[in-house]
C-alpha cells in the first residue's frame, strides 16, 4: 500500500489538466487578435508564445525543486525575495484573476442575452450569468468540479463538431492577408491563454515530486494546447474575411468574440449552432475555475478558512469588482484580456520564475533536482522578452486613456 502511494500520477492525466487549464474563453478572442495581422504572422506569435510560456513552466519546475512540501508561486517568491517578493506576487495575482474575470463577464452579457432573448438587455443577462453561476461557486469545489467535468464535455464535443461542419467552408485566399501594423497585437492574449503555471506546485505533488515526469507532462499538455488553437484560429481566419463589413477588424473594434463573428459571418446553421455552444462551454467553464480559484486565492491570503459562513462574503469580494468592472464597461473584453496576459501574466509567469531561477542558481546556490538548459543566456532572453511585453502593454494602455481623455 505504501509503495502504491509512493506512485507518482498519471502523466496522460496531468497532460490533460494542463491542456485544460489552457483551452477556455481566451479561445474566443485570438482568432480576432491573430486574424488582425494575417495568418502567417500569427503563427510566429502563436509558436513563440508557447515557446515562451512553457520554458517559463520548466523554471518553475526546477523553482518548485527547492522545496519538499507543496508551496505556491506566492511562496516561491517570498522564498526567493523575502516579503516584497511575496506582496508582488500576490498583487499580481489579484491584478490577473480579476482581470480575466471582466473578460469572462463582459463576454457573457451578449452571449447570454443572445440565447434568452434578442431584446433582452446584456448588462441584465451579465447580472444573471454571475448570480446564477456565482451560487454554484459559493457552494465550494465539489459542485464547480463536478458541473465543470459535465462542461468540459459539451466544451470538447461542440469544438470537434464545429471544426468537421465549418472546414468546408474555409477560403484559402483569406490566409494570404498580412499586416505588419498589428504584429504584436496577440501576443499578450497568447501569452494567457497558454498559462497553467498556477497548475505547476499541484501536479507536482500529484507527480510524487518527480520533476522529470513533470517535465514531459507539461511538454505533452502545453503541445495538445497548440494544437487545439491552431486548428481553431485556421477555421476562423479561413472561414472569415479581415477587412470589410462583418470581417475580424470590424468584430475587433465593437469587441465581439470569434464566435460571434462566425455566426454572423457565415450562413452555415450548423456551424452557428457548434460555435454558438463552444462559446457558451468556453465562458462557464473558464469563470467557474477563476472564480474558484480567487475565491481560494483570497481565503488564503486572508488566512480565512472556507466555510459556508464565509464563503458567501469571500465569493462577494471575488464577483463584486469584475463585475462592476464589466457593467460599466461592456465592450473591454479583448483589452481586459490584453492587460491580464500582457502585464500580469507576463510577469508573474514569465518574468518572476526567470528572475527566481537566476536568483537561486546564481544568488542563493539553491539546489533542485531538474534543471532548465540554456543556462544565463537563456533567463536573460527571457527578462528581456517579458520586460519588452509588460512595457508594451503599459504604453499601450497609457496610448488608450490619454486618447480618451481627449
Amino acid at each position: 500500500m505504501k509503495r502504491e502511494l509512493l506512485q507518482p500520477g498519471s502523466m496522460f492525466g496531468g497532460m490533460m489538466l494542463i491542456a485544460g487549464s489552457c483551452i477556455g474563453a481566451g479561445m474566443l478572442a485570438l482568432p480576432v487578435l491573430m486574424g488582425l495581422c494575417g495568418l502567417s504572422l500569427s503563427l510566429v506569435m502563436l509558436f513563440l508564445s508557447w515557446a515562451f510560456m512553457t520554458f517559463t513552466a520548466l523554471l518553475l519546475v526546477e523553482v518548485n525543486g527547492w522545496f519538499y512540501k507543496q508551496v505556491n508561486i506566492v511562496s516561491m517568491a517570498e522564498t526567493a525575495f523575502g516579503k516584497i517578493g511575496r506582496l508582488i506576487s500576490w498583487m499580481l495575482y489579484l491584478f490577473l484573476f480579476y482581470s480575466l474575470l471582466v473578460a469572462y463577464i463582459a463576454a457573457s452579457g451578449d452571449m447570454v442575452s443572445h440565447y434568452l432573448s434578442r431584446g433582452f438587455p446584456a448588462y441584465m443577462a451579465s447580472i444573471f450569468f454571475v448570480c446564477f453561476f456565482g451560487v454554484i461557486v459559493y457552494f465550494g469545489t465539489k459542485p464547480v468540479d463536478f458541473l465543470n467535468r459535465f462542461f468540459m464535455i459539451g466544451l470538447v464535443i461542440f469544438y470537434m463538431a464545429m471544426i468537421v461542419a465549418g472546414s468546408r467552408l474555409i477560403h484559402f485566399s483569406y490566409f494570404r492577408y498580412i499586416d505588419f501594423k498589428y504584429f504584436l497585437f496577440p501576443l499578450p492574449v497568447l501569452i494567457t491563454s497558454f498559462g497553467f503555471h498556477n497548475m505547476i506546485p499541484s501536479l507536482t505533488a500529484y507527480m510524487k515530486g518527480n520533476l522529470r515526469r513533470m517535465r514531459y507532462t507539461i511538454l505533452g499538455g502545453s503541445l495538445i494546447a497548440l494544437c487545439v488553437y491552431l486548428i481553431w484560429v485556421v477555421l476562423v481566419l479561413g472561414s472569415v474575411p479581415t477587412i470589410g463589413k462583418g470581417g475580424l477588424l470590424e468584430g475587433y473594434r465593437q469587441g465581439i468574440e470569434s464566435s460571434q463573428i462566425l455566426q454572423n459571418a457565415l450562413s452555415n446553421p450548423w456551424v452557428v449552432f457548434f460555435s454558438g455552444g463552444f462559446a457558451f462551454f468556453a465562458i462557464i467553464t473558464s469563470f467557474l475555475a477563476q472564480s474558484l480559484g480567487l475565491m481560494h486565492f483570497l481565503a488564503d491570503g486572508l488566512k480565512v478558512e472556507l466555510s459556508y459562513r464565509n464563503n458567501g462574503w469571500l465569493c462577494l469580494l471575488a464577483l463584486a469588482p469584475p463585475t462592476l468592472c464589466a457593467l460599466i464597461y461592456p465592450g473591454i473584453f479583448f483589452q481586459a484580456l490584453n492587460f491580464a496576459g500582457g502585464f500580469c501574466a507576463v510577469i508573474l509567469f514569465g518574468l518572476l520564475p526567470a528572475l527566481m531561477a537566476w536568483h537561486g542558481r546564481y544568488g542563493k546556490k539553491i539546489t533542485s533536482s531538474y534543471h532548465v538548459t540554456g543556462g544565463k543566456l537563456a533567463l536573460i532572453a527571457i527578462i528581456i522578452f517579458s520586460t519588452f511585453v509588460a512595457v508594451s502593454e503599459l504604453v499601450k494602455l497609457a496610448y488608450k486613456m490619454g486618447i480618451n481623455k481627449l
